[in-house]
């Protein structure tokens, strides 16, 4: 998933550089959502980790 948000912005850097503003805004917001996206999945499952706790071998 973060590698999508890499690619999303790296998109939304050459088309602002080359200056198609509509693209450029289109990519961060896309980046954007998948960052959140990604950040609430990784606390999701730090939670469910925590609390399921360790398991005795």
């Amino acid at each position: 998933m973060l590698s999508w948000v890499v690619t999303f912005l790296i998109i939304a850097l050459i088309a602002g550089i080359l200056g198609f503003g509509g693209i450029a805004g289109v990519s961060i917001e896309i980046a954007k959502v998948i960052f959140f996206i990604a950040v609430v999945l990784f606390l999701i499952s730090a939670v469910i980790g925590l609390a399921r706790g360790r398991t005795r071998v």
